[in-house]
């Protein structure tokens, strides 16, 4: 079973981490993980320009270490990036100080104090080592399942759709892995909302 919208109790429990962001106006936050990788990354730059959509890119370290000038292509255009650690750690093989450490570590090339885990997932320890050094911890509302080879891209296009209000904050990815996927669900979300009227922004701090 996919989810693709994270229930509402969830945030009930995680009252520090930011789920969404709530706002009268008709306006989306998309996000985009595990990147910058060289082909994907490029692409949705240009999907995005094309709607004049903004986003945020939470980046690996390592990937941005390895694409100084994508990185760069990434905030010249005027998107916002993020912390995704240097080596995309799973939070259940790494203790607080050493995940602590890949953070501090993906710091030195993502100047950004948003943070968002990989996988989704951090222990209350590595949580709040980070929300102690003034991260904020950037989760989202809706799952696109991108990365799922396995799943039809229309079926995701149209879930992800239904699953999608104002306010709220998607994740797409930018990898390799994603890339067939999202070359058919990104264009055709982008379109359905913009003829709805909704503005793409990217996540800054006075909004959260």
């Amino acid at each position: 079973m996919h989810i693709f919208r994270i229930p509402k109790f969830v945030y009930g429990i995680y009252k520090n981490f930011i789920w969404e962001i709530p706002s009268d106006e008709k306006v989306l936050y998309l996000t985009f993980d595990d990147g910058p990788t060289e082909t994907t990354t490029k692409w949705i730059l240009e999907i995005l320009e094309k709607y004049n959509a903004k986003a945020t890119f939470f980046c690996v370290g390592q990937n941005a270490d390895e694409n100084p000038k994508l990185l760069q292509k990434i905030t010249d255009a005027g998107h916002s990036v993020g912390n995704h650690t240097y080596n995309h750690l799973n939070n259940r093989e790494t203790n607080a100080d050493k995940y602590f450490e890949n953070v501090d570590k993906c710091a030195k090339i993502i100047n950004s104090k948003l943070f968002r885990p990989p996988y989704g997932r951090i222990s209350s320890k590595q949580a709040t080592k980070l929300l102690g050094n003034e991260y904020k911890i950037i989760m989202y509302s809706v799952l696109t399942n991108d990365f799922d080879a396995d799943l039809y891209p229309n079926f995701i296009l149209q879930k992800s759709i239904k699953q999608t209000k104002t306010g709220s904050i998607v994740v797409f990815h930018d990898s390799i892995k994603a890339f067939e996927n999202l070359k058919f669900v990104l264009p055709k979300y982008l379109e359905y909302f913009f003829k709805q009227g909704y503005s793409f922004k990217k996540i800054v701090d006075k909004d959260i």
